[in-house]
């Protein structure tokens, strides 16, 4: 091996190191503060409003939870195609309502959580929040 060779190895090498340092630096720091109570007791409140929202909106909305239903029933990939790409991470949120509601209806996300209840939610968070 080259002398500039070895250089690079070792340059790239370094740099992977201080990448995965930052990322786990990070991950230490973001686990800190979502154990934090305040932020625990948050985001019980906003759970909480999201389901009040999702079970007062249930009958107005329901007829595109049961649209999603069939669609993925029948392998309906053209129909699936057209629902809205909003989801809710770890919580198995997925919108059921059409692709661009948010402008054109005006609408929060809307659909199922984990446990099969209806909810409602604005925004999509991360896919682990």
């Amino acid at each position: 091996m080259t002398a500039p060779e070895e250089e690079r190895r070792v340059q790239d090498a370094v740099r992977r190191h201080a990448r995965t340092r930052a990322f786990a630096e990070a991950e230490d720091v973001i686990s800190a503060v979502l154990s934090d109570p305040g932020v625990q007791e948050a985001r019980e409140r906003v759970e909480a409003a999201e389901t009040e929202l999702g079970m007062e909106l249930c009958a107005r909305l329901q007829p595109f939870q049961d649209r999603y239903d069939q669609a993925v029933a029948e392998g309906d990939a053209a129909r699936l195609t057209e629902v809205c790409v909003g989801k809710h991470g770890r919580s198995g949120r997925i919108c059921v309502l059409p692709d661009g509601h948010e402008t054109s209806m005006e609408e929060p996300h809307w659909g199922r959580n984990s446990e099969g209840r209806p909810i409602a939610w604005v925004g999509s968070a991360p896919d682990d929040w």
